[in-house]
C-alpha cells in the first residue's frame, strides 16, 4: 500500500522527498490587529514551539510581525497541519487577550505552502526575514526582536 493512497501520484513523489514534510505557514490576527509584536507573545510562541519538540514537531525559522506570523514547521506524518496551527493560536490566546478587548483574535484559517526543495526554504526565509524592514519597523532585519529559529529544519528526517 502506498504511504499516501489518497494523494495524486505527483504529490506522493513530493511527499516522499521530505520525511517529514516541511511547511511554510502564515496566519493573521483578526482584522489585522497589531497585537503580536511584543515580548509576551514572543515568549508564548517560543514556549509552544519548544514544548512540541518532544512530539517530533519542529518549528524552524519564524517571524512574528505585528499582525501576522510566518513560520516553517515539520510535522510527523500522523499529525495534521491544521491541528498544529489551531493549537498554536489557542496557546497564544491568553497572552494576547490581555492587550485586546475583542473576542476574536485570529482570522479563520491560514496559508500554507509545502516546501519542495532546500532552495525554496532559503528563498522563502530570505523574503520573510526582510518583512520588518519592508514594513518600516526596523532599518535592518537583525534589529527585529520577534524572530528566530527554534530547531534547524533540513529536508531530511530529524530521527
Amino acid at each position: 500500500m502506498p504511504p499516501f493512497p489518497d494523494k495524486p501520484p505527483r504529490l506522493r513523489e513530493i511527499f516522499a522527498k521530505f520525511d517529514p514534510p516541511i511547511y511554510f505557514v502564515t496566519f493573521c490576527t483578526w482584522r489585522r490587529a497589531r497585537i503580536l509584536a511584543c515580548e509576551a507573545a514572543h515568549a508564548a510562541f517560543i514556549e509552544y514551539a519548544t514544548q512540541n519538540l518532544s512530539r517530533g514537531i519542529y518549528t524552524g525559522r519564524y517571524v512574528l510581525m505585528p499582525d501576522h506570523v510566518h513560520l516553517f514547521v515539520s510535522l510527523p506524518r500522523h499529525l495534521r497541519l491544521e491541528h498544529y496551527v489551531r493549537l498554536l493560536k489557542q496557546h497564544l490566546n491568553p497572552t494576547l487577550r490581555l492587550g485586546s478587548p475583542t473576542d476574536r483574535l485570529w482570522q479563520p484559517g491560514f496559508f500554507d505552502h509545502l516546501i519542495r526543495a532546500h532552495e525554496s526554504y532559503e528563498e522563502k526565509w530570505d523574503y520573510v526575514l526582510q518583512n520588518p524592514v519592508r514594513a518600516g519597523l526596523v532599518e535592518r532585519w537583525q534589529d527585529w526582536p520577534y524572530q528566530g529559529e527554534i530547531e534547524r529544519i533540513r529536508s531530511t528526517s530529524h530521527q
